[in-house]
């Protein structure tokens, strides 16, 4: 029950800070989209893409780090600790030169008849491109630090990090709308400064507070460790490559058959589906270290309980949000941006789906990174990111539309549900029966009713403002109710109902 408390505290944090990110970053990204025009921002996606990549493989190398830390300290080894931390310095620092030089050949090729760039915009897009790579490496190295962070379960420190880079961000966007420099550049200029910035304040931080943060490498380097934390974070980041190139590899199809326009659109749909995968990501790095400490204490059934448990709780966190605009993403977007580029509408629609499948293995990630057996599912995960990007390119070839390409990955998505299930009952101990009733029919039934009757809501209003409210108001409500009848069992309404009494005997205290 503390261990639950301790993720409820954390998750609370965690979404605090996420409440002041999302908008922020919202509204850095209109006016980025504002300053660089629609052309010049869908530029920056395609060539700047590697960002947004880098948010996904920072989080994840930072995940596999943190479960050899936290796995460490659930079985109380201090010293094991040190010695990871160290190992996993070195590593990152060599995955940082490698990642580099492997984005410099392949840039060559880029700008050499793959690229859809207009001539005059072709240097531009080179320095831009480097810009990126700077911040690639630092991002990299920062790796460790966050792992350390993240294993500690220090999510206030982390929480306000998270504010001060959505500030900066948004400084960064109201100084190139006034810059007399040319736009583009100076964004990717400030851009890989930010990245150099954020490292060296997490570089402070863990060194004055952490005794485990010690640079000794002749001391605690131990070859057997090395290797054993080289082949796991090696198959995460084969998984983790493969994810990044498929996702890039998006934009540059786009890019190749449709131009730099609806790049645009494929980077605002990027922005709605991050920023509200926010939501359910928030619990999953509160919920990590937990899923980690237990399984290195030897409690499965634990590290069984809190994956199923969060992998509802993701499903739930991002439904609510994606009802109301899956359903009103036109009024929604107006709002929001003054030039809503064309296929954007059916790109965040098809992204946010998307997003809600993926809720169901993400936590099953985690649970098979605990036990550490992740070489064959890596392999299989690692073709089931690659192919689709095939299907796309030929469907692409005989004319199929854009949109395309969300509805192959989308499909794909939900092969991976299947994937990562059958390796968790295999390395696990995952029942499969459970999972797929309990857990996958549960989630989607109580979904689809709930975004059912929101839609039927649409009737009673012809404003559009009060048709958003209504849905929202009639989607969560309907939401709650159905998930309390089909999704939770009946320990999981023990459960809520104990966190309820709590909560409300808490907030008694303080008044």
């Amino acid at each position: 029950m503390q261990a639950i408390r301790r993720v409820v505290k954390n998750t609370g944090i965690l979404y605090m800070r996420m409440a002041i990110t999302v908008f922020i970053s919202l509204y850095s990204t209109r006016l980025i989209l504002e300053a660089l025009g629609v052309a010049d921002f869908g530029l920056f996606n395609v060539v700047g893409g590697v960002v947004s990549m880098l948010g996904f493989l920072n989080s994840s190398m930072a995940s596999a780090t943190q479960r050899f830390i936290s796995y460490a300290q659930g079985a109380g080894d201090l010293e094991r600790v040190k010695r990871i931390f160290n190992m996993s310095t070195i590593l990152h620092a060599g995955i940082a030169v490698l990642i580099v030089l492997v984005l410099e050949i392949v840039g060559y090729f880029f700008f050499n008849g793959i690229l859809n760039i207009k001539e005059d915009r072709l240097d531009v897009a080179k320095i831009i491109y480097h810009f990126m790579m700077v911040n690639t490496f630092f991002t990299v190295l920062s790796v460790p630090y966050e792992a350390v962070i993240t294993s500690h379960e220090n999510m206030t420190f982390y929480a306000v990090l998270g504010v001060l880079e959505a500030v900066l961000k948004l400084a960064i966007a109201v100084y190139i709308s006034y810059s007399a420099f040319d736009h583009l550049i100076a964004y990717g200029f400030l851009m890989a400064g930010l990245s150099i910035f954020l490292l060296i304040l997490r570089r402070i931080y863990c060194h004055r507070y952490y005794t485990e943060c010690v640079f000794d490498f002749s001391k605690y380097y131990q070859k057997s460790l090395m290797k054993e934390i080289s082949s796991f974070a090696g198959w995460s980041l084969l998984g983790s490559a493969t994810s990044m190139v498929a996702f890039y590899g998006q934009g540059i199809l786009m890019n190749v058959f449709f131009g730099t326009l609806v790049n645009a659109a494929q980077g605002i749909a990027t922005q709605i589906s991050g920023q509200l995968g926010v939501f359910s990501l928030t619990l999953s790095k509160a919920l990590n270290p937990l899923i980690d400490k237990s399984e290195g204490a030897g409690n499965r059934s634990l590290m069984l309980k809190a994956t199923l448990g969060g992998t509802k709780i993701s499903f739930f966190l991002l439904g609510f949000l994606c009802i109301p605009f899956l359903i009103k993403m036109p009024y929604i977007l107006g709002l929001w941006l003054k030039n809503v580029p064309e296929f954007t509408v059916i790109f965040c629609r098809l992204l946010l789906v998307r997003n809600l499948v993926e809720q169901l293995y993400m936590p099953l990630i985690n649970a098979l990174g605990a036990v550490g057996k992740i070489k064959k599912y890596q392999i299989a995960s690692s073709l089931l990111n690659c192919v689709p990007f095939v299907f796309t390119y030929i469907f692409f070839k005989i004319g199929y539309p854009p949109y395309a390409l969300y509805l192959i990955f989308l499909f794909f998505s939900m092969a991976k549900v299947a994937n990562v299930a059958y390796y968790a009952s295999i390395n696990c101990g995952l029942q499969l029966k459970d999972f797929y009733f309990n857990v996958v029919f549960a989630c989607f039934i109580s979904f689809t009713l709930a975004l059912c009757l929101a839609f039927f809501s649409l009737c009673i209003f012809s404003n559009q403002f009060f048709q958003l409210i209504s849905v929202t108001i009639i989607g969560i409500f309907s939401y709650m109710v159905l998930i309390w009848i089909f999704a939770l069992t009946k320990q999981e309404r023990i459960l809520v109902l104990n966190l309820k009494d709590k909560f409300i005997f808490s907030v008694n205290k303080l008044f």
